[in-house]
């Protein structure tokens, strides 16, 4: 009995030894500790058969270029000449000759209101005028009596000093119905509201039948040849402008890049956004409309950067790739790229040291 209470202490003890001790045999071997050990890299044989497969005649080097850098400048293009036509007196519109986005040249009769009051009035002025034209005529000769007659002895002096003052009188009132009859022939004239300049009609904000007031909108105008750039430039880069030079400007809606030349430097900075306009004058280029976006391009020092072809860079999901030559063997690199160059360069911010040998992205 006792003989076999010893024997199930001994199995109790034996059996766990035995699993551990399989246990750490088992990681041993799928760690390698059974297996020849292989050098980290290629061997000789499989370096021989890749460096003959690499084409190291394409490759370029990566180089770093120093360049003027640009800031883009958020601006909108404005008409210089524009104008929007009112009417000075009180009268009914009866017709409008265009509408909004339509051509005009200058002189061009826009809109015709009703004239028959402003026609009254200056048929009253006109006969007014005669009328007071006829008693300085009749005046003119009594005074011219008067003085005969005062030098005969027949008058006294006291009746020429009275034919001379109605005289100057009646001169006087025919100069005023002269400037009356004048004043409504204008009027008259303003029945007809013609364009003061060649150009576009914005908007119009009446219609016929409607009165025209003195002072209110009736139509607005722009010149398409004197449409320009206006920007609210920071004072650090605002600072480094000057008159008449030449800017780079981008009109993203038409995909159009124009150059500009500044015209305008207002000296006065917004305190609130610490800034100064700065307006520029384009050449004419279809499609630009006034109140469109457009971007100015601000010179705004010199950055050192490097570049490598773009056609040398592949995409790999959301990773930009390289191939450099890298001690006679192809080494695939992982980049960040920048800003692409207008000549199929793209800038590398990282990834990469000047001189690198990059090399044509492989076959798939």
């Amino acid at each position: 009995m006792e003989h076999t209470d010893s024997k199930r202490k001994v199995l109790t003890l034996i059996i766990p030894l035995i699993a551990v001790a399989t246990l750490l045999v088992m990681v041993a071997w799928m760690a390698g500790a059974f297996t020849d050990k292989v050098v980290p890299g290629l061997s000789q044989t499989q370096t021989q058969a890749q460096a003959r497969t690499i084409d190291t005649s394409q490759t370029i080097a990566v180089v770093r270029v120093e360049r003027q850098r640009y800031e883009p400048v958020p601006a909108s293009l404005q008409a210089k000449q524009a104008s929007i036509i009112s009417y000075r007196v009180l009268a009914r519109i009866r017709k409008i000759h265009v509408r909004a986005g339509d051509s005009i040249r200058k002189g061009q009769l826009l809109i015709e209101l009703e004239k028959t009051d402003l026609q009254a009035r200056v048929s009253q002025a006109q006969a007014h005028t005669e009328s007071v034209n006829a008693r300085s005529t009749q005046a003119r000769q009594e005074l011219d009596r008067t003085i005969e007659l005062n030098k005969k002895g027949v008058f006294a002096k006291a009746d020429l000093d009275q034919a001379q003052a109605n005289h100057n009188a009646l001169v006087a009132d025919l100069t005023r119905a002269q400037q009356a009859l004048q004043e409504a022939q204008t009027s008259l004239s303003f029945a007809q509201v013609r364009s003061p300049m060649e150009g576009r009609v914005v908007d119009r904000f009446a219609e016929p039948g409607d009165t025209a007031q003195p002072g209110v909108k009736l139509l607005s105008l722009y010149n398409p040849l004197s449409v320009r750039v206006e920007a609210n430039v920071r004072e650090k880069l605002a600072l480094s402008l000057r008159l008449n030079q030449r800017l780079k400007v981008i009109v993203p809606a038409s995909d159009k890049h124009i150059e500009a030349e500044i015209e305008e430097l207002v000296p006065a900075g917004n305190p609130g956004s610490r800034s100064f306009l700065v307006k520029s004058r384009l050449q004419y280029t279809e499609g630009l409309l006034p109140g469109m976006y457009a971007r100015i391009l601000i010179p705004a020092g010199i950055e050192s950067m490097l570049l490598v072809p773009e056609d040398r860079v592949a995409k790999v999901d959301q990773l930009n790739v390289v191939w450099i030559l890298e001690n006679g063997i192809s080494e695939r690199r992982f980049i960040r790229i920048g800003k692409k160059i207008e000549t199929g360069l793209v800038e590398v911010v990282s990834g990469l040291t000047e001189g690198d040998r990059v090399l044509l992205v492989p076959k798939s």
